[in-house]
């Protein structure tokens, strides 16, 4: 198998210690993370061939993003090295009634600012055979969204792979389009697509009628939504959805379904209680599936493997998943009672 490159943007992300709220310590644990980033960072973890692409200050806080990634076995070659800043986010972490919270410091970040022609597809894309990207990417700006776009026409003249993370974020889509403007594009170049109910109405127009808000998800009420979306988009193969029912902050129900071409594919569910971290999660999702659809041997395999491997992440602090191949495997075969492994 070829390599797979990821695209998007790295970021410095501060967090309050344990449950607290932001500013009520005056400390802040650091991590670095990002939705295309995590994904290199697992796909990695599972023994594949990963690339990271992205824009970084020259300077200290760039160096680390590189040796962070590197520590992972992830490529970096490719990241350019201008511009004048890392974004930040600051997270808080949610507990029982109270939700968890999320707040961007991006703008006029490396990578928002770098422009479409800074980055050489041609090379970049060479002996690749997959491409993900996540609709985080284009809602930076202009430039990041034509960069996207150039990348994509590159990968479809090469038959590669592409795959999408919609990953609807309404704070980012102030450069003067909308989301639904620009991701139906994106989307008509993709084979594989990771979309929630919300994804598929803010960014592409496509409603649902499934209930998030009632704690209780139904996974045939996202036959209808699978339906819509692949004749809506005829080169699309697949489209996944985590299902998340969100029961309080500390306690989920995690789920997936996978529609194809070939089948309508439903996971097992997993009861997440003491959640330690579920920022990443989705990220784990979609990196997982795209190792399973290229390596193990049934849609439905591939699909709990994506479930898997995103459920343990929610047990590891930080934006990274930790978990290797074969962790995710003892997962799926029903390891699941924590013991102490000797």
């Amino acid at each position: 198998m070829g390599k797979i490159v990821t695209f998007g943007e790295i970021m410095l992300r501060l967090s309050p210690p344990d449950h607290e709220v932001l500013l009520q310590s005056p400390r802040f644990i650091a991590h670095l993370g990002g939705a295309e980033a995590n994904a290199a960072v697992s796909l990695a973890n599972y023994g594949e061939a990963a690339a990271f692409v992205t824009a970084l200050p020259p300077g200290e806080l760039g160096d680390a993003a590189i040796r962070e990634l590197r520590k992972f076995g992830v490529e970096t070659r490719h990241i350019l090295r201008q511009g004048e800043r890392l974004g930040i986010y600051f997270t808080q972490r949610g507990s029982c009634s109270r939700p968890s919270k999320v707040l961007y410091d991006r703008a006029g970040s490396a990578v928002a600012c770098a422009a479409a022609r800074d980055y050489p597809w041609k090379a970049i894309l060479q002996g690749v055979d997959w491409f993900h990207v996540t609709g985080i990417t284009p809602a930076l700006s202009q430039q990041a969204a034509e960069a996207t776009l150039e990348a994509l026409e590159v990968c479809g003249r090469r038959g590669i792979t592409v795959s999408c993370d919609l990953n609807y974020r309404k704070k980012l889509w102030k450069w003067g389009k909308a989301a639904t403007e620009v991701m139906p594009q994106v989307v008509r170049n993709a084979d594989v697509l990771v979309a929630n109910e919300e994804d598929c109405q803010m960014a592409l127009g496509i409603q649902s009628n499934a209930d998030v808000a009632s704690g209780k998800l139904d996974p045939a009420c996202y036959r209808g939504l699978a339906a819509r979306v692949l004749e809506a988009y005829p080169r699309l193969r697949y489209l996944a959805v985590s299902l998340r029912e969100s029961h309080s902050a500390d306690h989920n129900g995690w789920s997936g379904v996978l529609a194809g071409r070939d089948g309508f594919f439903v996971s097992r569910k997993y009861a997440l209680t003491h959640i330690v971290d579920r920022i990443g999660g989705g990220d784990s999702f979609g990196a997982g599936l795209i190792h399973g659809l290229r390596t193990l041997n049934s849609p439905q395999e591939a699909l709990e493997f994506a479930v898997a491997a995103s459920a343990l992440k929610h047990t590891i602090p930080g934006d990274f998943n930790y978990a290797r191949r074969e962790d995710v495997l003892a997962l799926m075969a029903g390891d699941s009672n924590g013991r102490v492994q000797r």
